[in-house]
């Protein structure tokens, strides 16, 4: 995948976002009672691959509007939150998982990427004001053998009849791991309704500091369907940024098709880089990825379902090919 026209496209799409944002000012003005579960499986044997990022699995739970506690409501006023917007609390749990393409080596596979996992938990807040999605969380984690990947790969290849994998051995050191993340997603941007056909853009920008991932990224996503309004597109296992956990269906039952392009400068990846202070397993990552998605959404009532297929640029300079998975994700309303 060529770096240069999604980012053309990108720069394109942000200065519209910055010429057009001032006349984006209809907001939601009552406060949604509902909290919301989501589950995000990732998984590259959608795309018939078992390599590189192989499987991430995160559970999320998003308060409703009305049940913010008073502390949270003060800690709400010095983040870099919209202040007119919608507040929640959000918390995950998740698991990431990492393999080389040759899983039959006992032995470290060079130039192929490192056995690792990722085990974590997120805190934070997300602030709605119809046009805008600010998110601000806290994730706090294990590299290594804590994380628990090396059970979970070997117990779904046993399910799945799988080869197993044998070079767990060679798998990154237990080093604890923090990210802190933000981001925001503008919509209704742009926007039309040819023939009652909903169509839109949702560009984001995002960056995320710590030892596990630094990064900045930027994108836009693309929509054409019903009920737009309902969500910024479904979710995803960070450092990925497009989507969103929550979501307020206007209408009863609701749908679109996606296509979201993304780029990525990344100035630490601990899953390509090794761990942090000692010597170990690595390869030479790139400084930047780009990305293209595309999927599905349907919501029905309270429950959004949906499904996207995930094409990732080469991100280690010795990758025989850039990645592919897919990703599934239910979204319960309650």
């Amino acid at each position: 995948m060529h770096h240069f026209q999604p980012i053309r496209l990108i720069v394109a799409t942000c200065y519209i976002v910055a010429s057009q944002a001032a006349h984006a000012q209809e907001e939601r003005t009552a406060p949604d009672e509902k909290g919301i579960f989501n589950m995000v499986w990732e998984n590259d044997k959608f795309a018939g691959t078992d390599r590189d990022y192989t499987n991430g699995v995160r559970f999320s739970w998003i308060s409703s509007e009305e049940n913010m506690p008073e502390w949270s409501r003060n800690v709400a006023d010095i983040l870099p939150l919209a202040p007119d917007g919608h507040k929640r609390i959000s918390i995950a749990v998740g698991q990431s998982m990492f393999a080389p393409q040759n899983l039959q080596s006992t032995a470290f596979v060079p130039n192929e990427q490192p056995y690792a996992g990722w085990l974590y938990g997120s805190v934070g807040m997300v602030s709605d004001t119809g046009n805008t999605l600010d998110n601000v969380m806290l994730t706090l984690g294990v590299v290594g053998p804590l994380s628990g990947a090396e059970q979970t790969q070997k117990f779904i290849h046993r399910l799945t009849d799988s080869q197993d994998p044998k070079g767990w051995d060679n798998q990154l050191e237990n080093e604890p791991g923090i990210i802190l993340t933000y981001e925001r997603k503008w919509r209704g941007i742009l926007e039309s309704s040819p023939l009652g056909i909903g169509v839109d853009v949702t560009p984001h920008v995002g960056v995320n500091l710590g030892n596990i991932n630094t990064d900045a990224s930027v994108g836009a996503t693309f929509r054409l369907g019903y009920d737009l309004p309902a969500d910024y597109g479904p979710p995803r296992i960070r450092p990925s940024l497009p989507g969103s956990d929550f979501f307020v269906p206007a209408e009863k039952a609701g749908g679109y098709l996606f296509a979201t392009v993304g780029a990525r400068a990344v100035g630490r990846n601990i899953f390509l880089d090794g761990n942090s202070f000692r010597d170990g397993p690595s390869v030479d990552k790139k400084y930047l990825v780009s990305s293209l998605q595309v999927g599905v959404a349907a919501t029905y009532e309270q429950t959004r379902i949906s499904y996207t297929q995930v094409f990732m640029d080469k991100e280690y300079k010795t990758q025989a090919e850039g990645s592919q998975f897919g990703v599934l994700t239910v979204s319960y309303r309650f």
